[in-house]
């Protein structure tokens, strides 16, 4: 669960263990749930709850006197802090790895110190006193990463520091005529939505970690959300940037289009804390819309799946929504709708001679029930080639009410022995389910540790005209002993079976995870640029040691 105390009328959020919102509850298995896995997967009877946070073994502050005082009376002494429930509250992400460590009480890697800036001018003095005094920033927004975008690593330094950016949620401009507004960096896509809404407009950007996650995050990350076949994915909505680096602040954007040169916004995007701190994002926004309709569609087998997903992509009909199940999945998602409920379902479609059913489900949303109706029925015409089961409506805005409780659940299977993550990946449609194929086949055999296989899921929820992504996910008896060499020897070979394949990171960001691959899929020149531009603007490199090249 997500543990908040009140400061000062803020919220200081200081104890992470999921991805649960603040002030919500995890969501818990029902009976039906926990049979079903253990039939599925050989779940046993024995919980693993979490070791108490108290019994933590939480090193002290390396954080000196000298650049402590003047970090705070730059930023007020209730703005760094240096208490052992702020600093654990920002001791990585939500990985499985980042989870099973706090959880088991493995050993962590603790800032030793959280600053809290309120404005894009103070952000620039921290990093003038890091710099001075060769302290290590590691940027932290929602604290979502699961590719240890956010661990607080060292790298050689006297100290590190994670630069919270929680007070810096302001909405700085709306320009309606243009359709962009200026929000700062800190601010929750939740907060984004809602004060967008009051003016007419949306962002329209939802990923799964959209309860939590920040506007930054979104933009160093490269994020895609669920509605990015309609909406576009986060880079296509940044018009502009601000950046405070150790060099000085850096502005970028100034027209919708330009050919000044690369476009060094995009150098920026995806940057992932290493060339700067992001603390203004400009980006579109979009009339909010007045109507949507989300309904299911089955379709029989993988590849009848993504011939349909591909024939919307391809004649430019993409529901704003767009997402496909393989069997695995929509076995999960039948089992876990209840027993009564799979089973009626399941023989609707063996009636209609479904023998693989892969979900479907399509979501779109309009400024009118004119363009909604023509919008979903061009859509229609493009999976004319492809037999299709309507499951309806309702089948729809179930999927779209859950989803965002996926994230909830996770705490409810650690504490049963479950090990489940998620990676993904893109690649073009030719290789699309060679890719699938291998990295499954690398994660069974990687995660398999009694006579019953892991389950293993895949879906596409972002389509391109020339290929789409894949994510995965996986529920497996967790190796008591060894739980995190369990993961990352699966994950490892996953990411072997995609080297060379497709993508090592379709919008999860490279972090330090994905590191080791990433030289391989942009070569030595392009690794040389990044090096370049990080010593450009970070010459010491204090600005997030270890993610995305080596330092």
């Amino acid at each position: 669960m997500c543990h908040t105390l009140a400061v000062n009328g803020e919220i200081e959020h200081t104890l992470r263990g999921s991805w649960t919102p603040s002030g919500a509850a995890s969501a818990p298995l029902s009976p039906s749930a926990l049979r079903w896995l253990r039939h599925r997967i050989g779940l046993t009877e024995t919980t693993t709850p979490a070791v108490p946070s108290s019994l933590l073994d939480v090193p002290g502050s390396s954080l000196a006197d000298t650049p402590r005082a003047e970090l705070e009376a730059l930023l007020g002494e209730r703005h760094v802090l240096v208490d052992t429930a702020a600093r654990l509250g920002r001791a990585g992400g939500m990985s499985y790895s980042d989870l099973v460590r706090r959880r088991d009480g493995a050993e962590l890697a603790v800032p030793d110190a959280v600053l809290l800036p309120s404005d894009p001018e103070l952000v620039q003095g921290v990093l003038e006193i890091c710099a001075r005094h060769d302290i290590a920033v590691v940027p932290f927004g929602g604290g979502t990463s699961v590719v240890g975008g956010v661990d607080a690593l060292r790298g050689g330094k006297n100290a590190v520091v994670a630069l919270d950016l929680v007070r810096l949620d302001r909405l700085i401009s709306l320009d309606p005529d243009s359709r962009i507004a200026v929000l700062q960096a800190g601010m929750r896509a939740t907060e984004a939505e809602s004060l967008l809404a009051a003016h007419g407009f949306t962002l329209g950007h939802f990923p799964q970690s959209f309860e939590r996650a920040t506007i930054g995050g979104f933009a160093a990350t490269r994020s895609a959300g669920q509605a990015s076949s309609g909406y576009g994915r986060f880079e296509d909505m940044v018009e502009g940037v601000r950046l405070a680096t150790p060099a000085g602040e850096w502005k970028l954007g100034v027209a919708p289009a330009s050919a000044a040169g690369p476009d060094l916004r995009q150098l920026a995007i995806g940057s992932e804390g290493i060339l700067g701190v992001i603390t203004e994002v400009a980006v579109r926004v979009r009339p909010a819309p007045r109507r949507s309709r989300y309904e299911a569609f089955v379709v029989d087998g993988w590849q009848a799946g993504t011939d349909a997903v591909r024939a919307l992509a391809q004649e430019r009909v993409l529901a704003d929504v767009t997402r496909l199940s393989d069997p695995t999945e929509t076995e999960v998602q039948l089992a876990l709708s209840g027993q009564l409920k799979a089973r009626a379902l399941g023989n609707f479609l063996r009636a209609k001679g479904v023998r693989n059913p892969c979900l479907l489900v399509l979501g779109w949303d309009a400024g009118s029930r004119t363009e909604l109706k023509q919008r979903r029925a061009a859509a229609v015409r493009a999976l004319r080639d492809v037999r299709t089961v309507r499951l309806g409506r309702a089948a729809g805005e179930s999927w779209k009410s859950h989803r965002f409780s996926g994230p909830r659940q996770r705490d409810a299977l650690l504490d049963r022995g479950v090990c489940v993550e998620t990676l993904e990946t893109a690649t073009s449609w030719s290789g699309l389910s060679e890719l699938r194929s291998a990295v499954r086949t690398a994660l069974v055999r990687n995660l398999q540790t009694g006579s019953k296989p892991p389950i293993v899921m895949c879906h596409v929820s972002h389509a391109y005209e020339t290929g789409a992504s894949l994510y995965f996910t996986v529920l497996a008896p967790r190796d008591a002993e060894h739980a995190l060499a369990q993961w990352q020897r699966a994950k490892e070979a996953a990411c072997d079976a995609i080297a060379g394949r497709g993508t090592i990171s379709h919008h999860h960001a490279v972090g330090v995870d994905h590191r080791p691959w990433l030289g391989a899929e942009i070569g030595d020149i392009g690794t040389a640029v990044l090096t370049a531009a990080k010593r450009a603007v970070d010459p010491t490199g204090i600005l997030n040691p270890g993610k995305l090249i080596r330092d």
